[in-house]
């Protein structure tokens, strides 16, 4: 049976085309009500045009469902909230999904470039989400979806901007994961491969039809659901495959706190680069369990 999400308000933020359009057109057709969020601007962030967003909503419409378009910038996030809770009285979901790039190599990006990718990826996302956050907790409930990529986790060439910002959105969405769990919001974070304008300029037809944006839209609707618990998780998907990610922690190598030596680290490079017999940390918690069993502590104060 398909999940159900009658009742349910959904903001999704660049949804007038590729993955964004995708997430509306699923969580529309699911029975969620629907607010397409779109500047209508190119995948450079330049200009607007607020028929993107209308075209997304016409569909959702005659398909049965209840949609309602917003053009503003996500840099204006209280506005796109505000236009949920005009139009049906709550919000539920928030998916940031809305961005741009300005790729340039580090030692050629300019200011502009390095702002703008900011106040979209980064600063958008932070200024919807912390508008829908105390609504999410008043009520109990609330889902986010933060949109990272593989160039946030791993980082890429010519995509210093964008690769710093994505891989914030993971650090905003484990930290929102923490401070919601007791009042019932989750947030979660996706690295999607697909299709879209900007992955257009760099991949030929055939590897786009593979990377169908509606391959990712189904793990979207899975986090955004009631009868999902999870949360702080980072998963990659695309085309057909769905992963989820961890941090992995050497052993490492344990020093005297009271002075240690560069040779003594070099000394002992191999074995603090050894992940043989790896931990996988969760918490700030567990990074000073692992400080606190360093042998030289024994018998100091």
């Amino acid at each position: 049976m398909a999940l159900d999400f009658r009742g349910r308000v959904a903001v999704i933020t660049g949804a007038g085309n590729g993955l964004g359009r995708s997430h509306a057109l699923l969580l529309g057709s699911l029975g969620a009500s629907v607010v397409v969020n779109d500047l209508g601007g190119s995948w450079q962030g330049e200009g607007s045009d607020a028929t993107v967003a209308d075209a997304v909503v016409a569909e959702i419409k005659a398909s049965g469902g209840e949609a309602v378009a917003n053009p503003d910038s996500v840099a204006q996030g209280d506005k796109i909230i505000e236009c949920a809770l005009d139009h049906f009285g709550r919000v539920d979901i928030v998916v940031n999904n809305a961005g741009i790039l300005r790729d340039k190599s580090f030692h050629k990006m300019s200011d502009e470039d390095w702002d703008l990718v900011y106040e979209v990826h980064l600063k958008g996302a932070f200024k919807v989400s912390r508008a829908a956050f105390p609504h999410m907790r008043e009520q109990g409930y609330g889902r986010f979806v933060m949109t990272t990529s593989a160039a946030g986790i791993y980082g890429n060439f010519g995509q210093a901007n964008y690769s710093a910002c994505k891989l914030a959105l993971h650090g905003l969405s484990q930290t929102i994961a923490i401070e919601g769990r007791n009042r019932g919001v989750q947030s979660n974070t996706i690295a999607p491969l697909a299709a879209s304008r900007m992955m257009g300029t760099i991949l030929d037809e055939k590897t786009m039809a593979r990377l169908k944006p509606e391959t990712v839209s189904p793990l979207v609707a899975q986090l955004c659901h009631e009868s999902c618990d999870t949360t702080g998780g980072l998963f990659e998907v695309g085309a057909g495959w769905i992963a989820r990610l961890r941090w992995e922690r050497s052993r490492g190598a344990y020093f005297s706190p009271s002075g240690f030596t560069v040779d003594e680290v070099a000394d002992s490079w191999d074995t603090i680069n050894d992940f043989s017999d790896a931990t996988h940390p969760t918490s700030p918690a567990d990074t000073m369990r692992a400080v606190g069993e360093n042998p030289h502590l024994v018998g100091q104060d």
